[in-house]
């Protein structure tokens, strides 16, 4: 058993071990077929911070797939783009990032609103409001920007909210997504 704490530690078999910093884990999900694998819970699903899809290998690398010939090891081959030190220290930049009280507010109306629709079983939980201000000043930080605005909010919600919000029956009854 693996459990990964936000208080930077990882329990193996009940043994608490500290991890490094920066500690990033990515995850895969094969949404059909997923026979032999169990379904996370939706709070062990909402310590995922987004949700992104890598969509499919262009036919190049697809037909290297098929014919055995894609390289097995590429990974080997990968050079980082940044250091550790660099990636904690534009994490800082990121959180120094200015964000408005007007902007805190949308925010929180915009969470308020998944947790009211009335096609929602399940809205945004608290660790899902903190996940889109921050991506919301990291997209404000991508963009050049030391201040957020609304459009940045807006832009990271579907990544933050798709895991996170479960329509009802109702919802599900008319094939609504």
């Amino acid at each position: 058993l693996l459990e990964v704490m936000e208080e930077g530690r990882v329990t193996v078999d009940r043994i608490t071990h500290p991890v490094p910093d920066p500690f990033v884990v990515i995850a895969t999900e094969n949404p059909f077929g997923s026979a032999g694998t169990q379904m996370l819970p939706e709070s062990q699903l909402d310590r995922f911070f987004i949700c992104i899809t890598m969509g499919y290998p262009d036919i190049k690398d697809e037909i290297e797939i098929v014919k055995g010939t894609f390289d097995k090891k590429a990974y080997e081959k990968i050079q980082p783009v940044i250091s550790p030190d660099m990636l904690i220290q534009m994490q800082g930049e990121v959180q120094a990032v200015f964000m408005h009280d007007v902007l805190y507010d949308y925010i929180g109306r915009l969470v308020t609103a998944t947790r009211n629709h009335p096609l929602i079983q399940t809205g945004l939980s608290p660790r899902g409001t903190i996940a889109l201000a921050k991506m919301a000043k990291a997209t404000a930080y991508l963009a050049g920007r030391d201040f957020c605005i609304p459009a940045d909010a807006a832009f990271v919600f579907p990544d933050v909210a798709c895991h996170r919000i479960h329509l009802n029956a109702k919802a599900r009854a008319g094939h609504i997504r």
